[in-house]
């Protein structure tokens, strides 16, 4: 059985963890509470949660699975070796949990708020679709021979491709409208505050085990950690310097009259205010 060879980096690591914790899942409020205030998710891509809650119920399966499931962590040691520990930690399992509750609940907010005439794309239908087809044969296909570490394996590739997959309506959105109103820049820095901790807590494990097994062991985690990073500079950059926003539109968004009200004042609003 694999233990720590440093109580000080071991301390470090479940510290670290616990930060990205609260970092990944603080992430969340920002856009339930711009929500909220604003009694409107216009704004917000409906494709990226539904995409979202397919990714996040994904990864609570996969890091579940892998922290209580004594026989996937005798099968992962059977395959990495019996002398490494298991990539997965407590604070990994109550995110993955508290990610699929959150994401609900905006889903939710969504249906009780006005929604202006943004939909669910035919797409995304699609896309989910095939992701849960393709889980449901992986588990048939798992079954009889109790291939579970493959299984949880299968849904740590998909919410790794759900990952890549769900930014892009988001940040396409931002581009056609050239504006990232009603998008939480909140929700993005903590995103990626807690990918960057991500890779730190990972390396701790790593050099103290003196190997780098946890990385791809636990690719899905690795792979996760970077395409947060790479998205969430995109979407800081929209934010900030492709297509910033003053002040006086956000609050005027923010207390627009109606639904039908325009998500940034046009130059012919601005004239006539003037």
């Amino acid at each position: 059985m694999a233990a720590w060879n440093s109580v000080y980096l071991e301390v470090t690591y479940q510290v670290l963890g616990w930060i990205a914790f609260f970092a990944w899942s603080f992430s969340f409020y920002p856009q339930v509470l711009l929500n909220f205030k604003r009694k409107s998710v216009v704004g917000l891509n409906f494709d990226f949660l539904v995409l979202n809650l397919t990714k996040h119920s994904s990864y609570l399966i996969y890091n579940a699975a892998l922290f209580f499931s004594p026989v996937i962590q005798r099968q992962y040691r059977e395959k990495y070796g019996y002398d490494e520990m298991i990539p997965v930690a407590a604070n990994d399992v109550a995110f993955s949990t508290h990610a699929v509750l959150l994401t609900g609940f905006t889903l939710f907010q969504v249906l009780i708020y006005d929604r202006g005439n943004q939909k669910v794309s035919k797409s995304c239908i699609l896309i989910s679709s095939v992701a849960w087809a393709a889980a449901l044969v992986s588990l048939i296909v798992a079954w009889p021979k109790h291939s579970w570490l493959w299984l949880v394996s299968v849904f740590n590739t998909l919410q790794v491709i759900m990952t890549a997959i769900k930014y892009i309506p988001q940040a396409f959105m931002n581009f056609k409208r050239k504006s990232t109103v009603g998008w939480s820049i909140g929700n993005i820095l903590l995103d990626l505050t807690g990918g960057l901790l991500n890779f730190v807590q990972m390396s701790v494990q790593s050099i103290d085990q003196n190997t780098w097994v946890n990385f791809y062991g636990n690719i899905g985690k690795t792979l996760l950690s970077l395409e947060v990073v790479f998205f969430d500079i995109l979407f800081i950059l929209q934010h900030y310097v492709f297509y910033p926003v003053n002040k006086n539109e956000e609050a005027a968004q923010s207390v627009s009259d109606g639904p039908n009200a325009p998500l940034i004042n046009s130059p012919e609003d601005s004239k006539e205010s003037a």
